[in-house]
């Protein structure tokens, strides 16, 4: 083997492990997560969890998977969109007060209520694309106006989501919602290899390269706060489906989650870098971690302490890894 061919083959390595050293994190941390839990659940009932409690893990976690997809697309633009919150308390408003039992009425409002999300995805997009507007500022100011716009559609805790559309969404009888996980994953794939995701990573690496090979840095950074509406709507869409009623604050919780989700994913704020399948294993691993406070009969009042140790625990491992990754390869 000549030397320029081993030197080949190890650069690839060492592009290959860095590359996956976060999302591998994000696996095991997942794997770890899922054991822990299986533990605590079989020392507190003596047996393995039912397929209804599979299930309701798989239901549950629904809403962070699709807020966290949302803003992993715009993490790696080094963007940040806190608005996700507001946006999924009028998805599951408007769903709750407005959505009728008939399969017309259902996909007229499911379209609707995904329009309303791309439109306020797109009123970030312009204030931080073309009025270059820090993100966190933008998304603080419509995370408000979204969560003021969700107080009015729905003024108290109400409403109702029909049935027939809980059990598309999140049937609590059969996993449906590996279906929607399975697309978005097939999406991801796609995304990948499409100019828009090609885009998107190149101005997460470098703004100033990617605009100097041509590509549309503003519309990008649009498009992306587009891509993260629609999917904080999908999010609100299923949280409704879950809840099968409406909560105007609900989206509140999913600020924050929705970030740590990413973070655990092993997507960088640095841009460039990250997966959505990353993200998915964060709002698993979230979903879980309840779960285990739960039966570790942690005080609910000490449970956002355990929360946060286990993010940071997270985090440092993380920055750990990928060190070691650039290190040795």
């Amino acid at each position: 083997m000549s030397e320029a061919t081993a030197y080949r083959r190890q650069s690839r390595w060492r592009h290959f492990v860095i590359q996956s050293a976060p999302l591998l994190l994000a696996e095991t941390i997942l794997a770890l997560t899922l054991v822990a839990w299986l533990i605590f659940y079989y020392r507190q009932l003596d047996s393995l969890p039912t397929s209804f409690d599979w299930l309701t893990v798989l239901n549950t976690s629904m809403p962070l998977v699709f807020a966290a997809i949302g803003q992993s697309v715009v993490v790696l633009t080094r963007g940040l969109d806190l608005s996700i919150g507001g946006m999924i308390s009028i998805s599951v408003s408007l769903a709750a007060t407005h959505m009728g039992a008939s399969a017309g009425d259902m996909v007229l409002w499911t379209v609707l209520i995904l329009l309303a999300g791309a439109a306020g995805g797109l009123l970030n997009g312009l204030l931080v694309a073309y009025a270059r507007l820090q993100p966190i500022l933008v998304t603080l100011a419509t995370l408000s106006i979204y969560q003021g716009i969700a107080i009015k559609i729905l003024p108290q805790p109400g409403g109702q989501i029909p049935e027939a559309y809980t059990n598309i969404l999140t049937n609590p009888d059969e996993p449906t919602a590996l279906v929607f996980i399975a697309l978005v994953l097939g999406l991801w794939f796609v995304f990948r290899r499409v100019p828009f995701g090609v885009a998107i990573y190149a101005l997460g690496n470098d703004e100033e390269a990617a605009r100097a090979n041509g590509i549309r840095v503003r519309r990008t950074k649009v498009a992306a706060y587009v891509v993260s509406g629609v999917f904080a709507a999908a999010a609100g869409l299923f949280l409704g489906a879950t809840t099968t009623a409406g909560d105007a604050t609900g989206g509140d919780v999913f600020v924050l989650t929705s970030i740590a989700a990413v973070v655990l994913g092993g997507v960088s704020f640095f841009g460039g870098r990250g997966s959505a399948v990353g993200s998915i294993c964060g709002a698993f691993a979230l979903t879980l971690v309840v779960n285990v406070l739960f039966f570790a009969h942690i005080d609910p009042l000490y449970q956002s302490f355990y929360q946060g140790l286990f993010l940071i625990t997270a985090v440092v491992l993380g920055t750990l890894v990928g060190r070691l990754a650039r290190g040795r390869t």
